[in-house]
Formats: structure tokens, sequence, C-alpha cells
């Protein structure tokens, strides 16, 4: 992901170590990785991040290194066909191109560590020049001609209602995948720092008080795996008011048609916002233990993200 590369350079720049930054700046066709995928290419051969590994990867690769001898940006543009990509089994068919930045260092640790911690939307950019710039909201006339441009926003949030098996092996999951996780429950010997990662934000409360914490400033999914109908009805029954963009509630098909009769007859939400509720919540994998369970529910919602949440480029 782009936040562990912008790390690196923040690292790479204090350290006054050499690196090349290499970017995809457009695709046509299929390609093992999209527009924005970036990695970091050290002399001695390490890479944080990827474009996609195998054959492209290491070509970029070698192209990298060059760059870091000669101290002179590039661009690329690779064909994956047969003659490609055939002895790796690379033969998607796309075009990829894209930027290798020898001096992306340069920029600065502060640059890079403020992409890096991402707390508001950031535009930046490389421009014609290969300069690396932070766009400004300067008149359109005075900005720099581009070769790529990316805006960094804030991670989407999820938050968890319940702290029990699934909500710890949700959690873990969904920080890799780039959401900020929130994790609430009435039992604070659940809710602990004993069960969930440290990154993890906890709130251990009344329900009525937890349920009554205003949602932060960006895009929000929740999940509610309370430990039983009850709760789980008691939690929905306030946060389908709130501007989730898509809920998730575990449970079975006949546990939703319950609640959601419930909730109609006695006028407690609509139909349009009952239609922002997954019951059973997760994609149909066919799943036993709890760690299978949490795969499908972050499967779920990376869909959900996708769909929903316009992505910045």
């Amino acid at each position: 992901m782009s936040r562990a590369v912008f790390e690196a350079l923040a690292k790479a720049a204090r350290c006054g170590e050499p690196v090349a930054l290499g970017l995809i700046s457009g695709v046509k066709g299929s390609s093992p990785q999209k527009v924005g995928a970036k990695a970091l290419f050290y002399s001695d051969g390490r890479i944080c991040g990827t474009l996609g590994g195998g054959c492209l990867e290491a070509e970029i690769q070698q192209r990298a290194i060059q760059s870091l001898r000669t101290g002179q940006p590039a661009e690329f543009e690779l064909l994956l066909d047969h003659d490609f990509g055939w002895d790796d089994g690379l033969i998607c068919g796309g075009l990829v191109h894209g930027l290798i930045l020898p001096g992306a260092g340069h920029a600065g640790e502060a640059f890079w560590s403020q992409l890096a911690r991402r707390e508001t939307s950031l535009a930046w950019g490389i421009a014609d020049d290969f300069a690396i710039v932070m766009e400004s909201p300067a008149p359109a006339q005075e900005r720099p001609g581009w070769r790529y441009r990316e805006t960094v926003a804030p991670p989407c949030a999820l938050w968890i209602a319940g702290a029990g098996h699934v909500a710890q092996a949700v959690a873990p999951l969904a920080l890799q995948l780039d959401f900020t996780v929130t994790v609430l429950d009435d039992r604070p010997a659940l809710a602990s720092p004993q069960f969930f990662p440290a990154e993890t934000c906890l709130g251990a409360e009344v329900w009525d008080k937890l349920l009554a914490l205003p949602l932060p400033d960006v895009p929000c999914f929740g999940l509610i795996v309370t430990r039983g109908h009850r709760h789980d009805a008691l939690v929905l029954e306030h946060w389908i008011r709130q501007p989730f963009l898509f809920l998730g509630m575990i449970g079975s098909a006949r546990k939703a048609r319950t609640i959601f009769e419930h909730f109609t007859a006695e006028e407690l939400a609509t139909p349009e916002q009952l239609q922002r509720v997954a019951c059973p919540v997760g994609v149909p994998i066919r799943c036993r233990s709890v760690p299978e369970i949490a795969v499908s529910i972050m499967a779920q919602f990376i869909d959900k993200r996708a769909e929903l949440v316009p992505q910045g480029g």
C-alpha cells in the first residue's frame, strides 16, 4: 500500500539513503497492478511495495537501479504480451506506463511523512519536469503540467459493535486492509488492548453512551457482531440512522427477516435504510472457522469500499 512506501521514503530522506520510486501512471487492458501502484527500489536489491511482481517488477527494478546510477528520472512503457512474460506466466496483454524517480527522497522527510499520515486529503504529483510537488490551490494557469497526479485521502473507518471472537479476528485484518478500526462493547473485559492491535480504538461503556458517539468525518462502515440478537437490534436501531455507507450484521437470513420485519412494522427504519444492511454479512465462501468468517466479512467490505468510495488519482 502507498502508506508503507511513503513511510519508507520518509525514512530514506531522513537517513540520506538513495532510493528510486517507481509508480504506475497509466494502464490499458489487463495488468497485475493498477494506476497508482508504487514500489521503492534500493541499490542493494530491496523493494518496498509492489508494481505487480514477476517479470514486470524485475524489469522495472533493473531500470530503477540504472536510474539510481545515473541520477536521471525515466518513463517506461511495457507491453505484457507473450514475448515479455511467457517464461514467468505474465501474459496479461495490457500496456503499462510508469515513472522512475531516483531523486524521490529529495522531496524531504516532511513531505513524505505528511502523505503517510493522511490526516487530511492531499493532492500531489509528478510535474512535466519530473519534480515532485504538493498541489497547491493556485489558479489552474499557474499549475505545472503533470505526468502523474494523485489525491491521498484519510482511510475509511470501520466501526465494530461487539468485541468477541469475530471482532478480534476482523480488527487486525481490517487494519492491514487500510481501514481505521474502532471496537465498541459494554464489556470492558473484552474491549481490551489484550485482544486487539495497538492501533485499534477501543470503547467500553454502556451502549447508550457508545451509540451516541459521533462518527469521524471520513467514509464510515459499520459491523454489528454483538453477543446476541437483542444487542444487535439495539445497535442497528441507532446505527441505521447514522451516515454509514454500509452496514453488516452477523446472523442468518431468518434473523435478518425477523429484525427487518420488526423494524418496518415499528417504523424504526425505511426500506431504503434497510437496503444498506447486509445480513448475513460477508461473501459466501463456505466459511466455518472464525478466521474464515473474518475473511468473508472483509472481502465484502473491500468490495463495498471500491463501489462506494471515490478513488483519488
